[in-house]
């Protein structure tokens, strides 16, 4: 998945994923106002646990502190 418009790290240093019925949905949080993002399921196509997976891994190499959400 290619990562485009998010917020800057230093001011949303947490992120976290969460899979929703029809979407990806990227919370971003920290020093400012909470930021969200989704990413509808049919862009990614094949295995939505590992689309989850490594979308958390491509945000904590870009520098978030990351968690899974519910």
């Amino acid at each position: 998945m290619r990562l485009m418009g998010l917020p800057r790290v230093e001011r949303f240093p947490e992120a976290s994923v969460t899979r929703e019925d029809e979407h990806l949905v990227i919370r971003f949080g920290g020093l400012a106002d909470e930021q969200t993002m989704s990413v509808p399921l049919k862009y990614i196509g094949g295995d939505e646990e590992a689309a989850e997976l490594g979308l958390l891994a491509q945000l904590q190499q870009i520098g978030y502190r990351v968690r899974r959400g519910p």
